[in-house]
């Protein structure tokens, strides 16, 4: 049997599944669903896996009820599938032995804010816009965006991440506490809203990331932070990865504290330029943005700027103003938005587009390694041709603990620090130059 092909069902799971609908069916009326477009609609997602649909999609309020559903299905031994977006790319809620899919669709408010505290607490079906629309009045903002208008209960169950887990961290990171149902219909609660505690294990960092294999997440306390005075914006052309890696390296390690940081490489901009009609240069580029008062991000601005050309790069090309800085994101979101478009670009004839499915493409690196590894890796893994985006601090791609190459110290914040960083990489671009 091929590694994806659904299995064969047996005649007593369709009988089992037969029974929970009916069950289902009476206690819940037209907040289950069985019409096979819906069911197909919760059986895929951006993936090129085929539809695998659940057996039907009920519609649950509350805890209470998440509960009930989890009860009655392992009474008959039939699987339970959360359901949120459906903007993940890896299948999660694909439903390969058919079963109950769980939409949180309902279960979308916001329980409590405790403003001086940094903290609220919330059901998972909200999403993270509608999260920040509700925070605006109080000055903070949930930090995390994996691009997508991603539900917070799902962003969880996947450990989600984004362009700004440089400086805010990933999901394990903002996740404070949660309630989960466990298979067997117990209700957990995990963590607590103390900032430092050391009792007990930490279940609630099993539960981020397991991807509904452990339970289903009914609540959320999640760790908030303060809307940032100013805000700039930027992108910055390298001549090589390996030079915009060394760039990103000495920015974290000299202090600078940058916001967002994401690498696009020469192919993924000319894919970029070929979809949007757009002008960037095709040379590997990093995004960048930076938070804090107006001096603040124009002096951080100015100092990646340094660093960037010590290194070839530049023009760095930064804005503060709302429209100029949605003009840079908008070509950021580009480079999310196009990698099928760049795969077919860079690999596919004409009229043979689509046929072949796109992986995107992780580094799971540290920065000092990350240009080595990556020629390396390529043709073993099919990347040959593929176009490359990666972004430091959320452990997957470039991060924060990055491993320093032979005879390379640490290097921290500091007047003295950020000379020798300077001068180290100076020296660098002259010994590979010569």
């Amino acid at each position: 049997m091929a590694l994806l092909e659904a299995p064969e069902r047996s005649t007593e799971d369709r009988q089992a599944a037969a029974a929970v609908i009916a069950a289902l069916a009476a206690r819940y009326g037209n907040r289950l669903a069985t019409s096979q477009a819906l069911r197909e609609q919760h059986g895929h997602t951006t993936t090129w896996i085929e539809n695998q649909p659940p057996d039907a999609v009920v519609f649950p309020q509350s805890t209470e009820e998440v509960q009930e559903i989890v009860r009655l299905c392992a009474a008959h031994r039939v699987p339970v599938i959360g359901f949120g977006q459906g903007t993940s790319l890896e299948g999660q809620v694909n439903a390969p032995r058919g079963g109950i899919c769980l939409d949180f669709r309902d279960l979308n408010r916001v329980l409590a804010v405790h403003a001086e505290d940094l903290d609220c607490v919330i059901e998972p079906g909200i999403t993270r816009k509608q999260l920040n629309e509700n925070l605006r009045d109080t000055g903070l903002f949930f930090p995390i965006d994996p691009g997508a208008d991603a539900s917070l209960g799902g962003m969880a169950a996947t450990r989600a991440s984004g362009t700004n887990a440089v400086r805010y961290g990933t999901m394990k990171d903002n996740v404070l506490a949660l309630k989960a149902v466990l298979a067997n219909g117990e209700v957990i609660s995990t963590g607590h809203r103390a900032k430092k505690s050391s009792a007990g294990y930490d279940l609630a960092r099993l539960m981020i990331g397991s991807e509904g294999t452990l339970g289903i997440i009914t609540e959320l306390t999640l760790r908030l932070a303060g809307i940032p005075e100013s805000i700039s914006s930027g992108v910055c052309p390298f001549p090589s990865v390996e030079a915009a890696c060394n760039a990103t390296i000495l920015t974290i390690q000299t202090g600078i504290p940058v916001a967002r940081i994401e690498l696009l490489d020469e192919m993924q901009v000319k894919a970029c330029n070929a979809y949007s009609k757009l002008t960037l240069p095709e040379t590997p580029m990093l995004f960048l943005e930076f938070h804090g008062s107006e001096a603040s991000v124009a002096e951080q601005s100015q100092r990646f700027g340094e660093i960037a050309a010590e290194l070839g790069g530049g023009p760095f090309d930064w804005a503060i103003k709302a429209e100029d800085r949605r003009r840079v994101r908008a070509d950021l979101a580009l480079g999310r938005m196009c990698h099928p478009i760049a795969a077919r670009f860079a690999s596919e004839p004409a009229g043979r587009a689509g046929r072949r499915p796109c992986r995107r493409r992780q580094f799971p690196y540290a920065a000092s390694d990350r240009p080595q590894r990556c020629r390396r890796d390529r043709p073993r893994q099919g990347f040959s041709r593929t176009p490359g985006r990666s972004r430091a601090g959320d452990g997957r791609h470039l991060h924060r603990r990055a491993r320093h190459r032979p005879g390379q110290d640490a290097i921290y914040a500091g007047r003295a620090w950020r000379a020798d960083a300077r001068r180290h990489a100076r020296d660098q671009a002259r010994a590979r130059s010569a």
